[in-house]
């Protein structure tokens, strides 16, 4: 399954990956703002799960939900962000969100969320 990191920050970037990577999944992709992960959703149909940053340039994660949800694309979608508040959950899930991931975040939390998105891709 191929999986699509956004995310301006190449630190979290990696820290994702590492995780992927010892959840089996070797087929990963990156994209540094919200435009780049509305194109690259587009070019790739292959994609199985996104996991997108909130806050980037250009374009932020929630703009590029909307983006991706109008193109008609269905899959999944986590937002990982810092954004916690109760009212920034609903308005992500009100965009199209599967799930949501508060950051920080230890990679067993990444892990125990992801697990389920990627045994349901699997199978």
């Amino acid at each position: 399954m191929k999986v699509l990191i956004v995310d301006d920050s190449q630190i979290m970037r990696k820290i994702i990956t590492g995780v992927l990577k010892k959840l089996k999944v070797s087929d990963i992709i990156e994209a540094v703002n919200g435009q780049e992960a509305v194109d690259k959703v587009g070019e790739n149909d292959d994609i199985g799960l996104v996991l997108m940053d909130w806050n980037m340039p250009t374009m932020n994660g929630l703009e590029a939900v909307k983006k991706i949800r109008a193109n008609g694309s269905k899959v999944p979608i986590v937002m990982c962000t810092t954004e916690a508040e109760k009212e920034k959950v609903l308005e992500a899930v009100k965009a199209g969100t599967n799930d949501y991931l508060v950051k920080p975040f230890n990679p067993k939390d990444i892990q125990a969320k992801l697990g389920k998105f990627l045994s349901a891709c699997v199978s």
